[in-house]
């Protein structure tokens, strides 16, 4: 396909493909004249994973670049590709600073759960300022409750793993395992809201206020 055709099944304009082509994000084109170049579903599929780091994950093209490079590695499995992927991808703000305490608490927890974790992954590293976060604001998590949103999250981490899993290349696969990931915490945060509110009402309201609620 010409430039034109893969901006179209792409929906990234012309200029943006130019950029990313210069800036080596996105693979040349076999050449077929002066000027002119033929893409193939390769840079279809390159483009959007692209596309969805920069603009759903937010990484920078300097970052992308560098991940990129790093997926194409030879001998690079899928779980290493999605693991170099999706340690980039922003988790929480560097306005808390964790106590050592809180990040042994973060690698107890993970370890009593029998998780699978490398000891530098970033998550390890927000879940203890996460647990910093909620100890200075005085209202600690406990462990049982820690216990709970890990059942939750498990099942959930199951939904994204068969949500990617029958996607059929590698560059794919990372592209959706970006836009579901970053986009689903967006969604678990609204179905979350929506879920306390009908809890609440469970608990604190009786039939005639939940339907005059309703109708309100």
């Amino acid at each position: 396909m010409r430039i034109a055709e893969l901006s179209e099944r792409s929906g990234v304009p012309i200029p943006t493909i130019k950029y990313y082509l210069r800036e080596g994000l996105l693979p040349r084109g076999e050449a077929t004249g002066r000027n002119q170049a033929r893409y193939g579903n390769e840079h279809l599929s390159r483009l959007r994973l692209v596309r969805a780091l920069t603009t759903v994950g937010g990484l920078s093209v300097a970052t992308v670049r560098e991940v990129l490079a790093e997926v194409g590695e030879p001998g690079v499995g899928l779980h290493s590709k999605l693991g170099l992927v999706m340690r980039r991808l922003p988790l929480v703000g560097d306005d808390i600073e964790p106590r050592e305490e809180d990040r042994e608490r973060a690698r107890a927890f993970v370890t009593r759960r029998d998780w699978f974790f490398y000891p530098d992954h970033p998550a390890l590293e927000a879940l203890a300022v996460v647990l910093a976060g909620h100890r200075e604001a005085g209202h600690p998590v406990t462990e049982a409750d820690l216990d709970r949103y890990a059942e939750s999250a498990e099942q959930i981490a199951r939904v994204d793993l068969d949500r990617i899993s029958g996607l059929p290349e590698a560059e794919d696969v990372l592209e959706g395992a970006v836009i579901k990931t970053v986009l689903g915490d967006t969604l678990l945060a609204v179905l979350r809201r929506l879920a306390q509110v009908d809890e609440s009402a469970e608990r604190n309201l009786d039939e005639a206020g939940r339907r005059a609620a309703r109708e309100g």
